[in-house]
């Protein structure tokens, strides 16, 4: 049974290496350049006050917002060359300026501006890319790959912050390039019919979802400048320990993995976070930053993965959801905005920290409101598919059989699992293309199976159709 158990285990990585490898290489490469807390990497800033990071976060707004509008004429963008040459150019570009202000001192400056810029579209596209390949996975796998990519991301971002010189050049070429080679050969290996499909149905948009998620945006902007080093939403030590937690959770414990569990945690670790800020002069400012850090990168993950869960259900291009959580950074820098208007006032430094607080707060509880209205975590979240015949409907038959199987389930007590085998039977697969859709091994496959009839009470699959009121 364990090494049935650990087979299925390994099975569940199949397909998404290239993926981690295309995701991960990115993340560490845009926080090594424009996106850490040293605004400009490993080859340091531009003697003057420019914030490279703010005209990187422009242009990756800019460019998400441009998707929004013209997605539907750009989707599937794996399939478009355009699309794929912007980004991979820009980043490559963002490189090679970010090298040369080591090379030519005088004109660093210039060459940040046009690197942050290039990167911010590059980096943009990159992510919209990869999110397309990544939503041809199941939701497990896909929890896996994101969490995975996210903590490789990380790992590469440590290792790399003590390169100097030549070393930490060569690395600011080679990640990009090295995510665009294998973010292509994760797509080139995906079923053809698994691939993201021409044509998208008109749909309104998950409202619910993207407000949760801009409060928390907005909430987390006013704190952000000032939580303290390796606390942070990029490749940081607090997206290390989330994430590292998260895959282990869903590698080891996958057959009983409920991400449930973590819907509603983001609001309980933001709002601890903030309720230790007053307490700051005494314990100090690293529990609070680490709460609220770890807090929004939850929250920014459910909220990607729930966006995938939404888009597979729906049939609707995961790029049009995913570019305008992109371009909710904007309310990040809003909040960071919001914090620094506070500071101008003259207030003291009690006062503006009071001040944070109670806004923050009514913005959390403002989102517990919300994130509470949903009862399930398959709601829809107020999407609405509004063309006929865009969504991929389920018969009334499949109706039918979905609410049986889901009855006999809880009559008899079956697992989880167990009932994704039954559900699957009640299609009328085969074994073997369970096994491939659940990526189990034969064995495992047979023993649910076993289980099923046993407590079901059958011997036969015929036995098993007429429970399920389908014809064999």
């Amino acid at each position: 049974m364990k090494s049935e158990n650990a087979e299925d285990r390994r099975a569940l990585l199949r397909g998404g290496r290239r993926y981690v490898c295309a995701y991960g290489c990115a993340r560490a490469w845009a926080t090594l350049t424009f996106t850490g807390t040293s605004g400009a990497g490993v080859l340091g800033a531009p003697s003057s006050d420019f914030d490279s990071h703010l005209t990187f976060d422009i242009a990756f707004i800019a460019v998400s917002i441009l998707v929004v509008l013209l997605f539907r004429r750009l989707v599937p963008l794996n399939e478009n060359r355009v699309v794929k040459a912007v980004s991979s150019g820009c980043m490559a570009a963002a490189s090679l300026l970010c090298v040369a202000t080591a090379w030519i001192p005088g004109a660093s400056l210039g060459l940040m501006v046009a690197g942050s810029l290039a990167a911010g579209v590059g980096y943009g596209l990159f992510l919209l890319l990869a999110a397309e390949v990544l939503a041809t996975f199941s939701l497990l796998r896909i929890f896996l790959f994101l969490s995975g990519a996210m903590l490789l991301g990380s790992v590469i971002t440590f290792f790399c912050e003590g390169l100097v010189g030549l070393q930490a050049q060569a690395m600011l070429v080679l990640l990009p390039l090295l995510a665009t080679l294998c973010l292509q050969g994760a797509y080139e290996h995906v079923p053809a019919a698994d691939r993201p499909k021409w044509g998208v149905p008109k749909f309104s948009y998950p409202w619910k979802l993207f407000v949760l998620y801009g409060l928390y945006a907005f909430a987390y902007g006013m704190r952000a400048n000032q939580l303290v080093a390796g606390a942070g939403r990029h490749s940081s030590a607090s997206t290390f320990i989330l994430m590292a937690v998260l895959f282990a959770t869903a590698y080891f414990a996958s057959k009983r993995f409920n991400i449930g569990l973590l819907y509603r945690s983001p609001v309980v670790l933001m709002v601890c976070g903030f309720l230790l800020v007053p307490a700051e002069s005494l314990l100090g400012t690293a529990a609070s930053s680490y709460l609220i850090a770890i807090s929004y990168s939850l929250m920014s993950f459910l909220v990607m993965f729930l966006l995938f869960d939404i888009a597979k259900r729906l049939g609707v291009a995961i790029v049009a959801f995913m570019a305008i959580k992109n371009a909710e950074q904007l309310l990040q820098m809003a909040g960071g905005g919001a914090t620094d208007a506070l500071g101008m006032l003259g207030l003291s430094a009690a006062t503006e920290a009071l001040a944070v607080t109670v806004v923050v707060s009514v913005l959390i509880l403002a989102a517990t409101v919300l994130l509470f209205s949903e009862k399930e975590l398959a709601s829809k979240w107020g999407v609405d598919i509004l063309e006929e015949g865009g969504l991929i409907e389920r018969t009334a038959e499949e109706e039918r059989v979905g609410t049986r199987v889901a009855k006999l389930s809880a009559t008899y007590r079956l697992s989880p699992r167990e009932q994704e085998v039954l559900a699957l039977l009640a299609e009328g697969k085969t074994g073997r293309v369970i096994q491939q859709e659940l990526f189990i091994a034969e064995g495992t496959f047979k023993a649910h199976t076993r289980h099923i009839y046993e407590k079901m009470g059958i011997n036969s699959r015929k036995e098993l159709f007429e429970l399920l009121g389908v014809s064999s």
